[in-house]
């Protein structure tokens, strides 16, 4: 075991703040990281003020971050895949019990045994997990991703959150190319799913309550952007779209948008409202609609989905900060104060 920097926070009340943490030993599979960037996710500020207590609660003190780039430092005895200096990438699992059938169709995100990046149990060393708002970080290798090299690391961080969680719903629903794809909401999740609506060759369509994020749509791929509070724009497009990927975490009215889609269309949600989202029957029964939702994807898929932003050079559109920024990165957060995601450059971990 050995010691190393992280922030954490120690009560729903309290700011990150610096603090040196645990980290194992390497077994014979692990792999040791050092990290160069983590991106923020809306999660961690959930989890760093124990937002989601009924379903997650969160264990004190809580290391977040599951947006991990960065470079071997060290490799397990049995380790295969991966040398010292290459570049990697931890998602949102460190663990899962890779026998049920989920894991062994390369579903680990839906593993009933799946241990999350932080406040998940740590079966090595006790207490929970603690994530990538940390110095180096020591991950089985199953669960190391291989980045792509040509990519800007900083925008490659958010890709192990908001760009699989994106990328895994548009690839499972099939072929888009040539259909119409429209993406309701623009912001780290929603600018994502224009992105990668764009490369698979879809004519891609924004959902937005702002007239002031149409030229910043169209800029990251978008054909067209809908004013979703005009009931003129919104008829216009009625029955006409083949795929809708919803990314709002807000109360809104999935009718709408189910309204948008033709013939056995479908909305997948992948944003997370606190309240429940009333659905009219009447919606799904005309067109044989359907409504599903995703998150993140398995161990593969994300890989595949790092391949592809290489070949076509994707990225998230980022902020860089020091760590030592964090606690105003998160009021930021709240007021979406961020074009797209902010990623921490951990090097200015250094200076504590």
């Amino acid at each position: 075991m050995y010691n190393a920097k992280s922030y954490s926070a120690v009560s729903p009340a309290s700011p990150l703040a610096f603090k040196t943490i645990p980290r194992r030993d390497l077994t014979d599979r692990d792999v040791q990281i050092e990290i160069l960037y983590c991106g923020v996710c809306h999660s961690d500020l959930h989890t760093v003020r124990d937002e989601w207590n009924s379903v997650m609660p969160t264990v004190y003190p809580v290391v977040p971050g599951h947006e991990i780039v960065g470079k071997v430092t060290k490799v397990g005895s049995a380790v295969t895949t991966f040398k010292q200096g290459d570049l990697v990438g931890v998602g949102c699992l460190v663990d899962s019990d890779m026998s049920c059938p989920n894991c062994r169709d390369h579903l680990e995100q839906l593993c009933p045994n799946g241990v999350f990046t932080y406040n998940s149990p740590d079966k090595h060393l006790g207490g929970v997990t603690y994530g990538g708002y940390s110095e180096s970080i020591v991950v089985d290798e199953h669960f190391v991703l291989r980045v792509p090299s040509n990519l800007n690391l900083a925008g490659v961080a958010p890709l192990l959150c908001a760009g699989i969680t994106t990328y895994s719903p548009m690839r499972r629903w099939g072929n888009i190319q040539g259909k119409k794809v429209g993406v309701v909401g623009l912001g780290g999740l929603g600018h994502m799913g224009v992105k990668f609506a764009r490369a698979f060759g879809a004519h891609v369509v924004v959902f937005t309550t702002s007239p002031r994020k149409k030229e910043d749509a169209l800029r990251l791929g978008a054909h067209d952007v809908i004013l979703s509070t005009s009931p003129e724009e919104m008829q216009k497009h009625a029955g006409s779209f083949n795929f809708i990927l919803d990314t709002i975490s807000a109360d809104h009215d999935i009718n709408a948008y189910l309204h948008m889609l033709g013939r056995d269309g479908n909305i997948t949600l992948v944003g997370a409202p606190e309240k429940p989202l009333p659905v009219f029957a009447f919606s799904l029964l005309f067109g044989r609609r359907s409504l599903s939702g995703s998150i993140i994807g398995g161990l593969k898929e994300t890989q595949e989905m790092l391949d592809f932003c290489g070949a076509h050079a994707i990225t998230a559109d980022v902020e860089v900060i020091p760590i030592q920024e964090i606690n105003k990165a998160y009021e930021r957060l709240v007021t979406s104060d961020v074009k797209y995601r902010f990623s921490i450059d951990m090097a200015s971990l250094n200076a504590e």
